[in-house]
């Protein structure tokens, strides 16, 4: 039978809330006024201050000598053509610097770049990380429009139309996996963090197609600033940020050094969602954005950079803390994540590991109820980490505990590789519908190509509407394998 996740000595809800909003709403209001929608700027109006072009050669900054090295080039477009202004991008860019180089980046930023402009400054980028150590931090952000074209993510530079033809969206664009994340040599000992604020003005429904679903590769990060396949809104105003930006940027800058920044990551997620939800114009909270992340992170990294070993006044409750945040750590049945992380966050409220231990229990939570679906055959025992089992094994089995899409979906192609073993085969199915369940649509495409192989029309078919439905759009040459 399938076990049932046990019911958690949970903290109460209202005890939860509160710890919820010391996390999020309390870390202070979002950068500048409450975003509202103001008109398009006027014909002829300046897009730009004159001096916020693109800054200085990103070969004038110096690796430091020392400590760990942390490099970022963020990229925004406010200049396209009406009515595809984007006036909150230039505020973007300075504000996430900012929040950059407190946290110890050195910062590239470049505004309102055309295609060979964008792509000299992503040349110096990828030459400067060519140099860079492989523990490096490395951050790459991109803010204007984004489109698919075919499947693949296109990032548009300055003064390129949005609506034009595919044809020229494709040659006058950058691509995100192919030019960016790809050509960034794999660091297991390193993090790339790479993210795209894709965003629009209009608030008429169905106007574009968003981004496509990705998986990131091991050792990196990647962020949207709304679901796959779903628009984000950007405030028609100069003096405030894109929704998304503004909690990154809040975030940033003021949660504790410890925080990890895949922890980050998942509370921006949530504060976007709840800032819009709580937003008084009604068409904002009929758009409200669920940020997208696909996480393969190896080494942990914190927001505070690593610069050596730091004196620290031992506190009373220390060994009780770390005693307890082991038991949580080790935690990889879901149910017992969440009764873990409650007894973490009950015992320990004012925790700076209060906020890993919150996404933990969130993530765990959402996975509990996952597990409870008729159409996820996905056992207890899939959750034991094998004595012979490796380091990726280990760390991925954790994350799935947390509710983390592409951790399982990794999970089951392992079990695929692994076909000899018995029982392979539901384990592969199983941690397939678990990663679809959590919104991995190219797990949920995968599973439905592997259900046409087994002849099984009527399943492949419900899977592979719901990858579509997850805003997954599978390559035009993996759509064919299908037919």
């Amino acid at each position: 039978m399938k076990s049932s996740p046990t019911r958690s000595a949970a903290l109460p809800q209202r005890r939860r809330r509160r710890i919820t909003q010391a996390l999020l709403a309390g870390l202070g209001g979002l950068i500048g006024s409450r975003p509202v929608l103001a008109q398009p700027a006027a014909e002829g109006a300046t897009t730009a201050p004159a001096a916020y072009a693109s800054k200085a050669s990103i070969a004038a900054i110096a690796l430091p000598a020392s400590g760990e090295v942390r490099l970022a080039l963020l990229l925004g477009n406010r200049d396209y053509p009406e009515p595809f202004d984007l006036p909150p991008i230039p505020k973007n860019l300075r504000d996430l610097k900012a929040g950059l180089e407190r946290r110890g980046f050195a910062v590239t930023d470049a505004l309102d770049q055309d295609l060979p402009s964008s792509r000299k400054a992503l040349e110096g980028f990828l030459q400067m990380v060519a140099k860079a150590p492989q523990d490096a931090t490395l951050f790459f952000y991109f803010s204007g429009h984004g489109v698919q074209v075919d499947a693949t993510n296109l990032l548009l530079p300055a003064r390129l139309n949005p609506s034009g033809s595919a044809d020229s969206l494709r040659s006058g664009s950058f691509r995100l996996l192919d030019d960016v994340v790809k050509r960034v040599p794999e660091r297991r000992g390193g993090l790339l963090i790479a993210v795209v604020d894709a965003c629009r003005t209009s608030l008429k429904a169905g106007a574009e197609a968003g981004l496509n679903q990705v998986e990131a590769p091991p050792g990196c990060l990647i962020a949207f600033s709304t679901g796959a396949g779903r628009p984000a809104v950007a405030p028609a105003a100069e003096d405030q940020n894109t929704f998304y930006t503004a909690s990154l940027v809040k975030l940033l800058q003021n949660m504790s050094d410890e925080t990890l920044f895949p922890d980050m990551f998942q509370l921006v997620k949530a504060d976007v969602r709840n800032t819009m939800l709580r937003h008084p114009v009604e068409a904002i909270r009929r758009l409200a954005q669920d940020p997208f992340i696909a996480d393969n992170t190896v080494t942990p990294r914190a927001l505070a950079p690593h610069l050596g070993k730091t004196s620290t006044v031992p506190q009373p409750d220390a060994a009780d803390e770390d005693e307890d945040w082991l038991k949580l750590s080790q935690a990889t049945w879901p149910a017992d994540v969440v009764q873990q992380a409650d007894a973490f966050l009950k015992a320990h409220p004012n925790s700076k590991r209060a906020s890993g231990a919150l996404v933990a229990r969130n993530g765990a939570a959402e996975a509990v109820r996952i597990l409870q679906r008729s159409d996820v055959r996905l056992f207890k025992s899939a959750f034991q980490i094998p004595p012979s089992g490796g380091e990726d094994l280990r760390r991925d089995v954790l994350r799935a505990g947390r509710g983390d899409k592409d951790a399982a979906a990794r999970l089951a192609r392992l079990q695929k590789a692994q076909a000899a073993a018995p029982n392979w085969i539901n384990r592969y199915e199983g941690w397939l519908q678990m990663a679809a369940a959590l919104g991995n649509g190219i797990a949920s495409y995968e599973l439905a190509l592997h259900y046409r192989n087994q002849d099984r029309p009527l399943l492949a078919s419900q899977w592979e509407s719901r990858a579509r439905e997850l805003g997954y759009t599978p390559p035009p040459t993996l759509d064919n394998v299908r037919k």
